[in-house]
């Protein structure tokens, strides 16, 4: 029966050389497409700095303008939100521009606090913005609130974007809203309010659990309770003006 023949010393260490160089190629050809790389961002970000140069009025006074320029800069890895500071502020004000957005939907969120516990529709938060900062100023709509409410989520404040289905509310409290939660204020979305008995019916659930998530969301304030109805009702002002 024949023997293969394992490779010497010579060989192993032909076979390591071969290896290295492969690997040296293959390390310069990295290096090589990174530079290139980095030479393609800078001139995209020099013709992106251009393009808001020269469009720099539809920019801060155009919100869908203004949002596919966000998504532009987002695309190249560009943030003109991350400092108040440097071209993008000093050309287009932006940072300055949702820093302001951003103390505006704060005071929007505390003076309806008291009345939907710190949970609220993003059209109402829009509404509400607008109508404190007048028409004197440049137009917004509900992306400059998001992009707002992400600048505040990133301090840490409990700002954040719940999503319900295909509705948007703004949390300013922080809380963290568990799936049951969720489900409830889906439920709430139909008229308003829900009852024990009615997640019961729709979800299934024991009257523990609908008990129990009712009752989490009443304590924060996210919901008021209908002591008159027949049947306590949990009403949510966050959903019941579109209901």
């Amino acid at each position: 029966m024949a023997h293969r023949r394992r490779p010497g010393r010579r060989g192993l260490a032909q076979a390591q050389e071969r290896k290295d160089r492969m690997a040296q190629v293959g390390a310069r050809l990295l290096e090589d497409e990174m530079t290139q790389l980095a030479s393609l961002m800078g001139q995209f970000r020099e013709q992106l700095e251009g393009f808001a140069s020269k469009h720099k009025k539809a920019i801060q006074k155009n919100p869908a303008f203004r949002n596919n320029f966000q998504q532009m800069c987002t695309h190249i890895g560009v943030d003109p939100l991350a400092s108040n500071k440097g071209f993008w502020s000093n050309t287009l004000g932006i940072g300055d521009f949702y820093y302001e957005l951003s103390i505006q939907v704060v005071e929007a969120c505390m003076q309806t606090r008291s009345l939907n516990g710190g949970l609220m529709d993003l059209d109402e938060l829009f509404k509400h913005v607008s109508k404190r900062r007048g028409t004197s100023v440049n137009p917004i709509d509900t992306d400059d609130i998001l992009r707002a409410v992400k600048k505040l989520k990133a301090l840490g404040s409990g700002y954040k974007v719940v999503t319900l289905g295909g509705r948007k509310l703004v949390q300013s409290v922080p809380m963290e809203l568990s799936a049951d939660h969720s489900h409830v204020l889906e439920q709430a979305q139909t008229r308003g309010f829900v009852t024990v008995d009615s997640l019961k019916a729709s979800l299934g659930w024991t009257e523990l659990r609908a008990s129990r998530a009712t009752q989490q969301l009443l304590q924060q304030g996210f919901a008021w309770l209908d002591t008159q109805a027949e049947v306590h009702q949990y009403w949510f002002p966050a959903v019941m003006d579109q209901a």
